[in-house]
This record gives C-alpha cells, structure tokens and sequence, in this order.
C-alpha cells in the first residue's frame, strides 16, 4: 500500500462536540496561511532573521521528526512508501510536490531531490514582506531534514537552493546525509543548532508525546465538569465494574510489571493494554501489538524476533523483530493462549534473560520492553491441563486485569451507542440525532455476546439502513430484536440453574438496574428478587 492511496479523508477526523480535530488519530490544528504569514512576519522582525530563521527550521525539524515517529509505529504501510513525507505535505495544504528524485544517497547523487510549487511559506514572504534575498522556506525544508533523518536513522539536511519566494520559478531543495555534504553545509548548520540532531528531537518528541498526553488529561478532565459526560480517561462508563477496571489500569500502569489482560472478545483488551503503556513512563515510546493467535510458529518467531539475511526462503535481508520495534515501550501479544508450547519455551527466555536471538542469527541482542499479553482463555486451566507452560504463566501474569463483559455493565450500553453514534454519523456524513425510546430499550435488553465491538458493528449497520432523523427499531439486525428469555434459552450450553441466573440478570438488565420494575416483570417478590442477587453477588 502506498502513500497515494489514501486521501485526507482517510487520516482526518473531525469531533465537533469536542472541538477537536485529528489527523492520524493525532490532534492538530487549522490555522489561516495568512495569520501563519503575520506571525512570521512579527518573529522576523522582532528577533531577527537569523532567529526567526532559526527558531523556524527547528520547528519545521520537530514536525517532520514526530510525524516519521507516528507514521513508524501506527501506519507502517505509509511509512514504507519513500514519498510518504511528500505526500503528507501535499495533503496538508503546505506544497506541491512536482519533481520527486531519490538514490540510496551514499554516492555523489543526492539522497533526495524535490521540486515545490505553491509554497504556503512563499506564498507568504511575498504578501507580508516582498522578494527575500535568499531561500526562505525554512519550516519545509527543516521538516524534510526532520523526517528524513528519523526515517534514515542518520542525520540528514536539506538545502534549499531556488525559491518562489526570492523570484525563482519553483522551490527546489536537496537533501544529503551530513558526512556528504561539503563546507556548503556549514552555513546553514548553525539554524538547527544540535550537535546530534538524532538525539535531540527523540528527546524533544518524547517531551512532545508526554506533553500531548498531560493535555488529553486535562481537556478530558475540562470536558468531564463541563458536559457532565462519563468520560473517564478516555473511556466512556458510568458502571462501577468499568470504572473498577480503568482505576486499576491506573495503578497497574505506574510500575513495569508484566500484565495479563482477560475478557471475552470484544471487551477492549487492546484498549485497556494501550491505555496502560499511555499512562506509564513508557508513553514517549512505542506500543506494538501483535495477534499471536493468527500466525503459524515459524512466521511468529520471526515477527517478535527478527532474522537474519538468509534465515530462510524469502529472507532477502536482515529484520528487526517486534521486540527490537517496541524498544522502550511496550509489546502487546494478543491471544497469548494460542502460542505453540515450542514458542512458549522461546518467549519464556526472551522475558527472562531479557534478550533476543534473531532467527538464523547467533548475535544476542538485549531488549527493554514491557510485556502486556491479552487472552480470552482461562489460562489456569490450560495451565492445569498442561497446555501452557506454568513458569510462563507466572512470568506473564504478574498482574491481572479482566475487563467485563457489556452485558454485565448494562450502564455502559447507551453512552457507548451515542459515542458510536456521533462518530460514525460525523464520517459517514449523516445528520442523525439519536436512538428513539424504544431503539434505546432494545439496546439495553440485548445481551451483546460479541461485547462492545458487537454494538459499534450495529450501530454502523443501523446508520447505512436508516431513513430518518433517529435510529428506529426497523434499523436494527433481527437478532437485536430477541427477547431476554430467547437469548438465554438458546444456549444449549447452561444448566436449569443458570438459565434461572442468566434469565434474572438479563431482565435486571433490560429495566436498567430497576430491581422494583424487574421483579413484577418477573412476577416474583422483591424480597425473592433480592435473595436470589444475593446469591449471585450481585448487590
């Protein structure tokens, strides 16, 4: 997949209840070429160009550093297109690229060649101050010094030698790996102002990253006392169970322990594993994850490992493996409980000698990870039944967390439906302001055996099939529309004694905790209503 395929569209999303717009799942902001221009311009002319010039460059670099950053470790396919930079520029209203040139850059060909057109920081010398008499795209050209060098993981500059700004017919920049560069270089070095770049701007993304992270704090917690929303840290509950599980994610994510995540499918154990890496030390770093249920054993070994040129057919060069990608931050394994008892030897080591072999490779590697596993399975008794190794088991399970199932935290179901709602309404294009009453009571009665990832695949559904203003019963599946005694009674699976449970619940359910209202739909007393919760440890 390359970087052309995919339109602003695809990567921007607007929040408009929240005012918030991201670009890449990230925050950004839309300011006018103009206002970008004057404050340029009053930079310029309070400190001086080379301040300005300076002060700019450095910007521009932070930028194209952080976006190669978040294009790495969320949008792969992107970030192996050699033109991704480019294109990102184009998509974001800064420049045209016309001419795209590139070599491996370790000859006397540049590294990469470029012609702009349209220009936003031409465009605005030449409206604010006139002709410069020299190059003056320095946030453009900072940035592709930024990207490139994260990208290369060498430090590269790019120079600007013909700009629309200074009168030229285009802008035209060309970048080199530092020790190519000549004493042309020296000239402009002094903008950046590092004598490692590479070291400087992962430590300014890192302060970026955590600073970005203090902000979401702060503007959910705003957001928390302005709309009396159920917002918590990012997600949505007004259940005391969910609410138990995000406070414990909380405490769990200030030390480094291993973590195991349990659930059923569907219940946000990624979300809860992302959460937890977001609040730890490690945020400024990556979270990887990876299914481990839906590779073979030998592609598994190389995706966390690595392998060396040769290892195997197709093996064509050398590869870093997740746990070398994940450096600093966390490794997410899904579906723990899948792994082969063969691999289970080979993570075991990995976690206990803190180091990896690549396949085919007999050079160790050490490796800094947290590691957070996620199963469905109940991995005692796969441990009981010899199927999982116990000394991995103990590794892994330093601490556990088990998200609940949605039907067990029935306040969750309409807060998370709206939230469905506005998203998918927003990006589908769909002026459709709610659910009708009876909509609502269907969503609260249904027992959601897929979890939360059920309910948002319903909701999408019921947005592309729905006529009017609200989402009406009609729009939702058929399976949506069975009763609480139906569900219960179609698990062939259940006991007389727990369809009796599962049936008290699900009406409990059904009338939204209302004990008073669910007894006389169940046609028993209060008292027996709560006896019978009592039992259940459900009061």
């Amino acid at each position: 997949m390359q970087a052309r395929d995919f339109s602003v569209k695809d990567l921007l999303t607007f929040i408009p209840e929240e005012g918030i717009v991201r670009l890449m799942e990230h925050r950004v902001l839309i300011f006018d070429a103009v206002a970008l221009g004057l404050l340029r311009k009053e930079i310029v002319d309070t400190f001086g160009v080379f301040a300005a010039r300076s002060i700019l460059t450095r910007f521009g670099y932070a930028h194209g550093w952080r976006t190669a950053e978040i294009l790495r470790s969320e949008y792969p396919a992107i970030f192996a297109d050699w033109r991704a930079g480019s294109h990102l520029h184009m998509m974001s209203g800064l420049t045209k690229t016309v001419e795209f040139n590139q070599s491996d850059g370790n000859g006397d060909e540049p590294l990469i060649e470029v012609c702009w057109h349209n220009s936003y920081e031409a465009e605005q010398q030449l409206l604010s101050c006139g002709l410069a008499d020299e190059p003056i795209c320095w946030t453009l050209t900072g940035f592709a010094s930024g990207y490139e060098s994260c990208k290369n993981l060498r430090e590269v500059y790019f120079v600007e030698d013909r700009c629309c700004g200074k009168g030229d017919s285009h802008c035209h920049i060309v970048g080199r790996f530092k020790e190519k560069w000549g004493p042309e270089l020296e000239h402009h070095i002094p903008f950046y102002s590092m004598e490692s770049a590479d070291a400087l701007l992962r430590d300014l993304t890192d302060k970026l990253k955590i600073t970005e992270k203090r902000l979401k704090s702060k503007q959910r917690q705003l957001n928390f006392y302005a709309s009396e929303t159920e917002e918590i840290s990012g997600f949505i509950s007004r259940s005391n169970e969910m609410k138990g599980v995000i406070e414990l994610a909380q405490r769990i994510a200030k030390v480094d322990s291993s973590v195991i995540v349990t659930g059923e499918s569907g219940v946000g154990k990624e979300r809860i594993s992302r959460f937890i890496h977001d609040q730890s030390v490690r945020t400024a770093h990556p979270f990887v994850a990876i299914n481990c249920g839906a590779l073979t054993e030998t592609l598994l070994e190389s995706e966390l490992f690595g392998h060396a040129k040769g290892a195997f057919t197709g093996a064509d060069r050398d590869r870093a493996g997740l746990f070398e990608d994940a450096s600093g931050g966390t490794l997410f394994l899904d579906e723990i409980g899948e792994i082969s008892p063969a691999m289970q030897v080979k993570l075991l080591r990995a976690l206990q000698e803190k180091e990896i072999r690549r396949v085919g490779d007999n050079t160790v590697r050490p490796v800094n990870v947290r590691i957070i596993a996620a199963t469905n399975r109940n991995l005692k008794d796969d441990v009981a039944a010899g199927r999982f190794r116990r000394d991995l088991y103990y590794r892994l399970c330093v601490i556990q967390i088990t998200v609940p199932p949605l039907r067990e935290r029935s306040q969750d179901i309409l807060p998370l439906a709206r939230l469905f709602l506005g998203k998918t309404a927003s990006t589908m294009g769909r002026d459709i302001d709610g659910f009708s009453p009876h909509a609502s009571e269907l969503l609260l009665r249904y027992t959601w055996p897929g979890n939360v990832r059920e309910l948002q695949n319903v909701i999408e559904r019921s947005l592309v099939v729905c006529n009017g203003r609200r989402i009406e019963p009609e729009d939702f599946p058929e399976e949506i529309h069975v009763s609480p005694r139906t569900q219960v009674l179609t698990n062939q699976d259940l006991s007389l004694e727990e369809m009796e449970r599962e049936y008290i619940l699900a009406m409990l359910r059904s009338c939204d905790d209302n004990k008073k209202l669910a007894a006389a739909r169940l046609k028993i007393g209060k008292t027996t209503l709560y006896r019978k919760l009592a039992e259940y440890g459900k009061l």
